[in-house]
């Protein structure tokens, strides 16, 4: 079943431009979303979400009030939300198998749906902007497909990709926001930034470094984190990323130079460092072939349940 506006579905066959400019609510919305400064959400009952994973979970859950993601340039923030079971997905997706993993966050909402009938399938795309190599374009496209291949109806309800999240400076273009958060109980979708972005933020950026797949790192049911158990092998040339200077780091190793946010190359070099000190995590990291546990204490915060170390 298709992807639906207003009950409508889209002409994926028209150009993003007119689809906008056919649904002016929807620019009305993302000018809005825009004009919000973004919020500085502490850890406090936050799941974060990296490039390439996804969480799940419902207003029932007494330890995650809020998902969020952030340092999406080309990347697309998306939100995907039952409104009957409150069931909320949220995903970093950077294009790499955008229709396997549409349709693995649909399947993962869906699971908590057990009323056939009552509420809808909303959705949400956040990020992007005019970059140089229409990077972001080419994956605001693919996502409006894959949604629109689902045999379920979506209603999309935000569209704040690409040219709508865009702002210029000096010839530059960038995106106008870079992360957004949603409150689970209350359905809220905002601008936000994120001072923690843990736990194990070196080893899950690692995972994505060495080509994972989108990934659940949330068990809703548990209230528990699950990160890995994660493999790789050693990283190829990881001396030489370490040897080079920023420039040549930020030039060779993010799809949009001018528009990174200033912590960009300091987040690389941990990683690649994580990856030098870390060549096998079946040895070092993944012994026991079992994955690190976290749950939040008292104080709302991640605390480690299980054995392991890093």
């Amino acid at each position: 079943m298709p992807l639906l506006v207003n009950g409508e579905r889209i002409d994926l066959a028209r150009p993003t431009g007119d689809v906008i400019r056919a649904y002016p609510h929807l620019e009305e919305k993302a000018k809005l979303l825009r004009s919000q400064p973004a919020q500085v959400v502490e850890p406090k009952g936050l799941l974060y979400v990296q490039q390439r994973e996804f969480a799940v979970t419902t207003p029932k859950d007494g330890s995650v009030s809020v998902l969020g993601s952030d340092d999406a340039t080309t990347c697309h923030i998306v939100v995907l939300r039952d409104t009957g079971s409150g069931a909320t997905c949220l995903t970093h997706c950077d294009g790499s198998d955008t229709e396997a993993e549409v349709s693995l966050i649909m399947s993962s909402v869906k699971s908590f749906s057990s009323t056939a009938g009552y509420g809808r399938l909303e959705v949400h795309l956040v990020g992007g902007f005019n970059d140089d190599r229409q990077l972001s374009q080419k994956l605001t496209n693919q996502l409006l497909r894959a949604f629109d291949l689902q045999p379920d109806d979506v209603h999309l309800v935000t569209f704040c990709v690409t040219e709508l999240n865009d702002r210029e400076e000096k010839d530059v273009h960038f995106p106008i926001i870079y992360g957004i958060a949603v409150n689970v109980k209350t359905a809220e979708i905002f601008p936000a930034t994120f001072p923690e972005k843990g736990p194990d933020e070196d080893l899950r950026s690692a995972h994505v470094l060495t080509g994972a797949p989108l990934t659940n790192i949330y068990d809703a049911k548990m209230e528990q984190l699950r990160i890995g158990p994660y493999f790789w092998t050693p990283f190829p040339h990881v001396d030489f990323w370490l040897e080079q200077d920023d420039h040549q780091i930020l030039q060779n190793l993010s799809t949009s130079p001018l528009a990174e946010p200033p912590h960009f190359v300091s987040h690389i070099r941990s990683t690649l460092t994580f990856l030098k000190e870390h060549p096998f995590p079946s040895r070092s990291l993944f012994p026991d072939r079992k994955p690190r546990l976290y749950k939040k204490n008292e104080e709302g915060l991640w605390e480690q349940v299980c054995s392991g170390k890093v």
